[in-house]
């Protein structure tokens, strides 16, 4: 879903641009696919074509590969009828998107700029799903390469995916590093939202902490489902679970099978009020999983940023999130552990709850049990990241990242070059450029 939110707002950037652009994608829901959209939309000056595919869920991985073997077959139908487009990006879901986007450039012409959100099969190797010598992860790996090697420009969202695709051989002045973008034009802390998220769901004498996004293998969850269980004797805390993926399942079972009433799960809440819902917790959570640095990149710690909230990050100790930690204030706003720290992760929610209700008590978690201290009285943790470190937000702001991301497509073709340098709400002098940007479904 936050791949679809990035596309979107490349998309429109570019027709508020005056380019013209299409977006190929498919039609079922991205967490329901059940839901089906239309199969052609005119929206927002860009056009959508919505492509059928299997639609078999995502409770296994032969499911997710049947539906992504489906909707990679419709895109090469489609894909065999589009005229030639002067630039297409490729995203990285399905893993054969990028070699089919490649393969269409070569045959019609175009440039092609490889946005690498995640990477496969490396991501699949990593989770498990793949045994790195197999034959599957071979043929992936060469395909993976080929697209690579045929992109004029590839995209890396950190410093770590950079490295892993300069392993694989890519000259290192191909690849431009731009990281996601909050959804600064649509979310800021709202307090009116946060108040009757919390009341909607009996959360408003609640700490509330919360993990919202995709729940995957790739972003495992068991440390902090391990603290909120520590921590079930606080009626106080509430675990806020907000998303969908293969995982959510699972968090529904942990909290029946340990009879946790701490835990409260809710599937994806509607974009217009993600600001309310961002803003309803106390402390958010991200997640990375151990060894995935540069192969999936976590982009809720973006919004987490805008909104202005203190979170805790599960996760490897070098990352581009412990990156960011290290640039932000203390005192109570950040928080670290790593996986399998349950002890540490749950010390660091309990002393966030107190701090927030009194200011004044810090803890020592000994054993399954928590034993408060008074010590030197502290003042209560302010509740903004953004207003302490103003220069953050804005540095991964949609404002700022995004006349980046559309620069480099625009210096692609020769009646783009003069453009590049404007910023995004103005127009291209020259409206006939196209843009083509297949998506997953």
């Amino acid at each position: 879903m936050a791949t679809g939110q990035q596309l979107t707002g490349v998309a429109r950037g570019l027709a508020e641009r005056g380019h013209s652009v299409t977006v190929l994608t498919g039609r079922r829901g991205y967490d329901d696919a059940k839901i089906r959209f239309p199969s052609r939309e005119r929206w927002n000056g860009i056009d959508i074509i919505r492509l059928p595919s299997i639609g078999l869920g995502k409770t296994s991985r032969w499911r997710r590969a049947l539906n992504f073997a489906s909707f990679s077959a419709a895109c090469v139908c489609r894909l065999a009828i589009m005229r030639r487009q002067d630039a297409v990006v490729a995203l990285t879901s399905p893993p054969l998107i990028s070699w089919l986007s490649a393969l269409f450039t070569r045959l019609k012409g175009g440039r092609m700029i490889f946005w690498v959100m995640d990477l496969n099969p490396d991501e699949a190797i990593a989770a498990g799903w793949l045994k790195r010598d197999s034959v599957a992860a071979s043929i992936l790996s060469e395909l993976l390469k080929s697209s690579m090697r045929h992109a004029h420009k590839i995209i890396a969202l950190d410093r770590f995916a950079k490295q892993r695709i300069v392993d694989k051989g890519i000259p290192e002045s191909k690849i431009e590093v731009i990281p996601p973008w909050s959804s600064d034009d649509s979310v800021r802390f709202d307090g009116e939202g946060r108040e009757a998220f919390r009341r909607r769901h009996d959360l408003s004498e609640k700490f509330v902490v919360m993990y919202a996004g995709n729940q995957s293998p790739c972003h495992p969850l068991d440390t902090l489902l391990g603290a909120a269980r520590k921590l079930s004797a606080r009626d106080d805390i509430a675990f806020c679970f907000v998303g969908g993926g293969s995982q959510f399942r699972k968090v529904e079972e942990f909290a029946r099978a340990n009879q946790l009433k701490n835990i409260r799960t809710l599937p994806y809440q509607p974009q217009t009020g993600l600001s309310g819902v961002l803003s309803a917790a106390d402390l958010h959570v991200v997640v990375m999983g151990e060894g995935y640095q540069g192969i999936i990149h976590p982009c809720k710690i973006y919004n987490i940023l805008t909104v202005g909230s203190p979170f805790l990050y599960i996760g490897p100790i070098e990352s581009h999130v412990s990156e960011i930690i290290s640039r932000l204030p203390g005192q109570g706003r950040t928080f670290s552990a790593q996986h399998g720290q349950v002890d540490i992760a749950a010390e660091s929610i309990f002393n966030s709850a107190e701090r927030f209700h009194s200011g004044r008590i810090a803890t020592t978690l000994v054993g399954d049990s928590m034993l408060r201290e008074p010590r030197t009285e502290v003042t209560a943790a302010t509740r903004s990241l953004a207003t302490a470190k103003p220069d953050l937000a804005h540095e991964f702001s949609s404002r700022t990242l995004l006349p980046r991301f559309i620069a480099q497509i625009e210096l692609f073709h020769p009646r783009m070059k003069g453009l590049a340098k404007t910023s995004v709400g103005e127009s291209a002098s020259d409206p006939q450029t196209e843009v083509f940007l297949p998506n997953s479904p």
